[in-house]
C-alpha cells in the first residue's frame, strides 16, 4: 500500500547513534539556524513547546494572540496553556492562510502577538502582515510580536524571501510527519539576540534533562518507523490504524480529542539522539524540498479541476508539505483510493473555533471557510521517495473517471 506520508530516512539516521554525542543539541541548533538563514535556533521537544516557551519567556500573559481558525490545534493549545487568549481569523480559500483583511480587524489594544501559519507550505503575504502589525503598533503604542508558524513551510519563500525571517521569530515541528524529522522535536528561530537569549535561558531553567531511557525509546521508535512505511508492510499498519483502537488512538491524540493539553514530556529537553538524527536530516533538506516541488508540478500538469474537487494553489516559493484537494466527496475518495492500495491523507479535520473547548473564543463569529475545509480536505502522497510509478498510479485514479469514485 502507498502510505499517505513517509519520512525520508536512510542508513545515515539509523547509524547516527554511533556518532559523537557531545554537544549534539548545540550542533543541531547551529546547523538548523544555518540551513534556514537565521542567526539563532533553540531546540525543543516539540514545536508546540517552542511556541509555549516563547510566550512564557517573553512574559506574555492575559493577552490576545491572533492566529488562524484553520490550523493545527497545538497553536491554540500553546496559547491557552501559556495563559493567553486565542483570537481566531478565518482563512482565504485561495491559499488556505489567514484572510488578511480579517487579520487586520482582529488586532486591538490587547494583542501582543500574531502567528501567521504558512499552511501546507504556501507562503502568506509576509509584507502585508508586517505592514498591518507595524500600523497596529503605532496605533496602540506597544510591541506586537510576529511569530511565523513554519511547521509546514520550513524554507518557503515569499517573493524570494524566507518566511521564517519575516518577524520576530519562527517555530518548527520536527515529528515524523514533517518535511524533515528529528524523530520528535521542534525548534524556535530568530534573528534577535535578546529574544534568543530569553528563550534559551527560559528553556534551560524550566525544561528538564530527560532520562537515558527516553533516548532508547526514541531510537526504538525510529527503528520501528523505518520498515513500517515500506509499501509491503504499510498495508498492515493501515489496517491497525483504521480498524483497531490502538494506532487509531495514537494518531488522534492531542489533535482530535478536543482537550486542551500537551504530551506529558513537553517539558523535556531534546535528546542527543534526536539531535543527531536531526543533523542527518538537515543534510537532506535541499533534496527533500526540490523533490516535493517536482512532484507537485507533476500533479499540477496531470490532474485537472473537476466539479468534484478543487486543486491547491500553484504558488512560487511554496514547499508543498501537502498537496491538498478540496472535495465534497472526501469519504468516498478515501475509501476508493484505499481499495486500490493508496492511502490519501486527512489533515486538520477540525476548525478550531468549532471545537468544543474553543467555542467560547469564537465570539459569535462563524468562520465558514475554516469549517468548510475541516470537512472537505484530502492530501495526496508527496514525499521525496515516492516513485514515478506510484505517482502515475495516483494520478491515473484521478484522471479518467472521477465519477467512478461515487460508485
Amino acid at each position: 500500500m502507498i502510505p499517505r506520508l513517509k519520512p525520508y530516512l536512510g542508513k545515515e539516521e539509523i547509524l547516527a547513534i554511533f556518532k559523537n554525542r557531545k554537544h549534539a543539541v548545540q550542533r543541531f541548533e547551529q546547523a538548523f539556524a544555518a540551513q534556514f538563514h537565521t542567526n539563532y535556533a533553540v531546540a525543543f521537544p516539540y514545536g508546540r513547546s517552542a511556541l509555549w516557551g516563547f510566550l512564557k519567556a517573553m512574559e506574555i500573559k492575559d493577552a490576545e494572540i491572533v492566529q488562524p481558525a484553520y490550523t493545527c490545534s497545538v497553536v491554540a493549545h500553546a496559547t491557552v496553556l501559556s495563559g493567553n487568549i486565542p483570537v481566531f481569523v478565518d482563512i482565504d480559500l485561495t491559499d488556505y492562510n489567514m484572510n488578511l483583511d480579517q487579520f487586520a480587524d482582529a488586532i486591538n489594544e490587547r494583542t501582543r502577538a500574531v502567528i501567521p501559519t504558512h499552511l501546507f507550505g504556501y507562503p502568506i503575504d509576509i509584507d502585508r502582515v508586517q505592514m498591518i502589525v507595524k500600523d497596529a503598533e503605532a496605533k496602540y503604542g506597544h510591541k506586537i510580536y510576529i511569530i511565523q508558524d513554519c511547521a509546514h513551510s520550513f524554507d518557503a519563500r515569499y517573493k524570494g524571501k524566507p518566511v521564517a525571517n519575516a518577524g520576530d521569530g519562527a517555530i518548527f515541528g520536527l515529528g515524523i510527519s514533517k518535511q524533515i524529522t528529528s524523530i520528535f522535536g521542534g525548534a524556535f528561530t530568530t534573528n534577535d539576540k535578546v529574544i534568543a537569549k530569553k528563550v534559551r535561558d527560559f528553556r534551560d531553567r524550566n525544561f528538564r534533562k530527560p532520562p537515558w531511557t527516553k533516548s532508547l525509546i526514541r531510537y526504538l521508535y525510529l527503528l520501528a518507523v523505518y520498515p513500517a512505511f515500506q509499501p509491503a508492510i504499510y498495508g498492515l499498519v493501515y489496517w491497525m490504524q483504521e480498524k483497531t483502537p490502538f494506532l487509531n488512538r495514537l494518531t488522534k491524540s492531542y489533535h482530535l480529542d478536543e482537550k486542551i493539553h500537551f504530551p506529558p514530556d513537553y517539558l523535556d529537553q531534546m535528546t542527543n539522539i534526536e539531535a543527531l538524527v536531526g543533523l542527518e536530516q538537515l543534510k537532506k533538506y535541499t533534496a527533500v524540498r526540490s523533490k516535493r516541488i517536482e512532484t507537485a508540478k507533476k500533479y499540477f500538469s496531470e490532474i485537472h479541476p473537476t466539479s468534484k474537487w478543487v486543486l491547491p494553489p500553484e504558488i512560487d516559493g511554496a514547499t508543498y508539505s501537502h498537496f491538498v484537494i478540496r472535495t465534497d466527496t472526501r469519504d468516498r475518495l478515501l475509501e476508493s483510493f484505499a481499495s486500490h492500495g493508496i492511502q490519501l491523507g486527512q489533515l486538520i479535520e477540525y476548525s478550531m473555533p468549532h471545537q468544543y473547548s474553543y467555542k467560547k473564543y469564537a465570539e459569535g463569529k462563524l468562520f465558514p471557510n475554516s469549517y468548510l475545509c475541516s470537512n472537505s480536505m484530502i492530501n495526496l502522497p508527496i514525499y521525496p521517495n515516492l516513485t514515478n510509478i506510484n505517482i502515475d498510479r495516483i494520478t491515473s485514479l484521478l484522471l479518467p473517471y472521477p465519477d467512478n469514485h461515487e460508485k
